[in-house]
């Protein structure tokens, strides 16, 4: 049996070649061709229809557009359709993170189904949805013969716009958190309790800032989800001219009056004010990303 090689005889030596490694075959073609794929697509799906509506606006001229978008009936409509879609982006927001809290922290019967329960806004038909909510909340429905004597009556008003938005809402909030909480390690929390912090406190400072970012998705997810929305609305909204009628409604209203320069025209706001308020929302999402990754 050979002696075993002292490590002095080594030095000195020149140490043997190693193989070049091969390089990794990637799963996908390279970036430009990706890159190209990607631009195509997305110019085919988005770009082009996007600004075939811009094009077809600048047929009216600046001043009959201005007149068109800024009369009284677009700018109701146009009023009620952002801030609808606001209140109920919030309201989702509070409430989402609540029912994504229950979901991943909590154990109870049938828990499976009420997270199933979540998803039925995205499968559910718009319209049965609408037509769902108006039989729950007229004037002669379950929920709502008990709420008009309270003075409450959601039905045929703004109210029922927000009730609709909300409904069709939910879902992007609540899928959008169960992850993050999902990964939130539970250490932290009670290190925190341990140095004596309340619950309030551990959730206020520790939980929530981690939370920040997604909840800023989901919020902006449900926000642009509920500006077109049309399906749910126009059955519980009644659709009253000043008072009820959201705007993608008008826009349908002018296609059917042939007035497919004015439909476009308020189409276009819709598609400048929408991408002013979803960058606003990016910008606080990225503000709350840096602020959280540099505690």
């Amino acid at each position: 049996m050979a002696a075993p090689i002292a490590a002095s005889e080594f030095r000195g030596r020149t140490p043997p070649r190693q193989r070049p490694r091969r390089q990794s075959r990637r799963v996908l073609p390279g970036f430009g061709l990706t890159l190209g794929y990607t631009m195509m697509y997305l110019s085919l799906l988005v770009l082009i229809p996007l600004s075939a509506v811009f094009i077809r606006s600048l047929g009216l001229g600046w001043n009959h557009f201005w007149e068109v978008v800024t009369t009284p009936r677009v700018i109701a409509s146009l009023r009620l359709s952002f801030g609808a879609s606001l209140i109920a982006a919030l309201t989702n927001a509070g409430f989402g993170l609540i029912v994504a809290w229950v979901l991943v922290r909590y154990s109870f019967p049938f828990k499976r189904l009420l997270d199933a329960m979540v998803d039925l806004p995205f499968a559910l038909p718009t319209a049965v949805a609408g037509i769902a909510l108006t039989a729950l909340y007229a004037p002669n429905g379950w929920l709502g013969r008990w709420l008009q004597p309270l003075g409450l009556n959601v039905a045929f008003t703004p109210l029922g716009v927000v009730v609709a938005l909300t409904f069709i809402g939910l879902p992007f909030v609540v899928r959008t958190l169960q992850p993050v909480l999902e990964d939130l390690d539970k250490g932290v929390e009670q290190a925190a309790a341990t140095l004596g912090a309340s619950p309030w406190q551990t959730f206020a400072r520790v939980v929530l800032p981690a939370l920040w970012p997604a909840l800023f998705t989901g919020f902006a997810l449900a926000f642009a989800r509920a500006v077109g929305e049309y399906g749910s609305v126009i059955f519980i909204a009644g659709n009253m001219p000043m008072k009820s009628e959201i705007a993608p409604l008008l826009i349908i209203t002018k296609l059917e009056q042939y007035d497919y320069a004015g439909a476009t025209a308020i189409a276009v706001v819709m598609l400048v004010l929408s991408f002013a308020l979803m960058f606003g929302i990016n910008a606080l999402q990225s503000w709350a990303r840096l602020r959280h990754g540099g505690q």
